[in-house]
């Protein structure tokens, strides 16, 4: 394990963030129409807590993550399992400070929340999927703003 300076440079990208909150907020709405129409507008109001729940949950994991990485590679799963954790602990304590008949049904909320980390899942499972991963680091890139051709060479064969 490295201790050293932070790595500013480390290739952590947090894009999937932004496309799992777009997702979950279309999905969200469709979800908290449908059961507020089927079983009530309180239970529309725990798919929408439970998809707020889920994406500040992944956020979280997200930079949490992306922090420790930029520090040093093998302190990701450490921080990952770490915020996993308190995460757990935090829904637990909320669910179960939630009155067992109260405005906010529990069983709706935590099933938006089951779905919501399934749909986050599928959501990283597919950026990860469709981004170029590299084994070894990629050359940088070409200098811009010159000629395309080597130096010292014809611009045209004759």
């Amino acid at each position: 394990m490295s201790t050293g300076p932070s790595r500013p440079e480390a290739p952590w990208d947090l894009s999937f963030l932004r496309v799992g909150a777009v997702v979950t907020a279309g999905v969200a709405a469709v979800a908290a129409s449908v059961t507020g129409l089927l079983a009530g507008w309180d239970d529309a109001i725990g798919v929408l807590v439970g998809a707020v729940v889920v994406t500040a949950f992944f956020v979280v994991s997200g930079v949490v993550v992306a922090w420790a990485g930029r520090i040093d590679d093998s302190f990701t799963l450490p921080a990952a399992l770490g915020a996993f954790f308190v995460k757990a602990l935090l829904l637990f304590a909320v669910l179960n400070a939630l009155p067992e008949n109260g405005w906010l049904d529990r069983r709706t909320l935590a099933w938006a929340v089951v779905v919501g980390a399934l749909l986050w899942s599928g959501v990283q499972l597919r950026w990860v999927w469709t981004r170029p991963l590299y084994y070894v680091t990629p050359p940088p890139p070409p200098p811009t703003g010159g000629s395309a051709r080597p130096r010292g060479g014809p611009a045209t064969r004759g």
